[in-house]
C-alpha cells in the first residue's frame, strides 16, 4: 500500500491541478477496495480460527472430564487393590508360619525315610540276584519258545501250501470230471458209429466235399460250426468222430490219448494223498496249539511278528509246487 503525501506539489494551472486530484482519487478508490478485501479475508480466517478453537475446546472439555471419571475409576481400584495387599499380606504371613511348622515336621520324616531307603537298598540287592536268576531261566525258555515259533511257522507254510494244493486239487478235480465227460461222450459216439457201420456202407469221399460257390466264399466260422455241430442220431457220420476239434482262434485241439489220460488221473490220486496227509498235520498242529497254556500263547502272540519272514518263503515254495504242478498237467 503506497503511502500518503503530507502536502499536494505546486500546479502550473487548473488542469493539471484536476488530473493530480483525479489520480489521487482513483489510488484512493484502489487502497479502500484493497483494505476491504483485507478486511474480508481476515473476518473469515478470524470465524475459521474461533470455529477451530470452539472445537477444540469442546473436545478438551471432553477428555477433562473422560480423565476425571478415570482418575475416579482408578482411585477406587487403588483403594480396593489396596485392601486385597493388605489381605493377601497377613494371609503370606500366615502361611509362612504353617509352612516353617511343615518344614521341621519333614525333617523329623526325611530322617525316617532315609532310613527305609537303606532297608529298601538291601533288599533290592536280593531282588537283583534273584532276578538274574530269573533272565537265566528265561533266556532257556525263549530258546524252547523261538523252537515253538520255528515249528508253527513251518506249520503255516504247510497250511499255506495245502490251500494252494487244495485248489490245485479242485481244479484236477473238474479236469477230471471234464475228462470222464468227454470219454463217455466219444465212448457213446465210438458205439454208435460202429452199430453205424455194420448197417450202413461208409460214405464216399465225393459226398462229403462241397460245391464251391462263386459269391461266397468259404470262412473259418463255417468250419467251425460244422466241427462243433453235434452230430445227428439217426445218422451218425464215423469220419467226423476221428475229425479234430477246431478253436476259436484256428488252432486245432487233438483229442488226448489214453495214457495222458491215465497219468492226469494219477496225479490227480498223488494231490488227494497229499492233501490228507496235510489235512492230519494241520490237525496235529491245532491240538499242539490247543494244549498251550494261556500265558505261553500271549508270548507267542507277542513275538510272532519277528517270524514274519518264513510264511513267505513257504509262498514261495508253493507257488514253485503249483507250477511243477502245473507242468506235470
Amino acid at each position: 500500500m503506497a503511502e500518503l503525501q503530507s502536502e499536494p506539489p505546486a500546479f502550473a494551472n487548473a488542469e493539471e491541478k484536476a488530473a493530480y486530484w483525479e489520480g489521487e482519487a482513483k489510488r484512493f478508490e484502489e487502497m479502500t477496495l484493497e483494505v476491504q478485501l483485507e478486511l474480508q479475508e481476515f473476518r473469515e480466517c478470524s470465524e475459521e480460527i474461533e470455529k477451530e478453537l470452539e472445537a477444540q475446546l469442546e473436545q478438551h472439555e471432553k477428555q477433562t472430564k473422560d480423565l476425571r471419571q478415570q482418575n475416579t475409576t482408578l482411585t477406587f481400584e487403588y483403594e480396593s487393590l489396596k485392601e486385597r495387599y493388605e489381605k493377601q499380606q497377613t494371609e503370606r504371613f500366615r502361611q509362612v508360619s504353617d509352612l516353617q511348622t511343615e518344614i521341621s515336621k519333614l525333617t523329623v520324616t526325611n530322617g525316617e525315610l532315609t532310613k527305609d531307603v537303606r532297608e529298601l537298598e538291601q533288599r533290592n540287592d536280593d531282588l537283583e540276584r534273584t532276578n538274574r536268576v530269573i533272565i537265566v531261566s528265561l533266556d532257556d525258555f525263549e530258546q524252547r519258545l523261538n523252537q515253538a515259533l520255528e515249528r508253527n511257522a513251518f506249520l503255516e507254510s504247510e497250511l499255506d501250501e495245502k490251500d494252494s494244493l487244495s485248489v490245485t486239487v479242485q481244479r484236477l478235480r473238474d479236469e477230471a470230471r471234464d475228462l470222464h465227460h468227454e470219454l463217455s461222450v466219444r465212448q457213446r459216439k465210438v458205439s454208435e458209429s460202429g452199430k453205424h457201420d455194420e448197417r450202413s456202407p461208409l460214405p464216399s469221399p465225393q459226398d462229403k466235399v462241397p460245391t464251391p460257390t462263386t459269391g461266397v466264399p468259404t470262412t473259418p466260422l463255417a468250419t467251425i460250426t460244422t466241427s462243433h455241430a453235434p452230430p445227428s442220431p439217426t445218422n451218425p457220420d464215423p469220419h467226423k468222430i476221428h475229425q479234430k476239434h477246431v478253436l476259436h482262434n484256428g488252432v486245432d485241439k487233438t483229442p488226448l490219448p489214453p495214457s495222458a489220460r491215465i497219468s492226469a488221473l494219477n496225479i490227480v490220486g498223488d494231490l488227494l494223498r497229499k492233501f490228507g496227509a496235510l489235512e492230519s498235520k494241520l490237525a496235529s498242529c491245532r491240538n499242539f496249539v490247543h494244549e498251550q497254556p494261556p500265558w505261553q500263547s500271549k508270548r507267542v502272540n507277542q513275538i510272532a511278528p519277528k517270524s514274519s519272514e518264513t510264511p513267505h518263503e513257504g509262498s514261495t515254495t508253493d507257488s514253485s509246487k503249483n507250477s511243477s504242478v502245473k507242468i506235470r498237467v
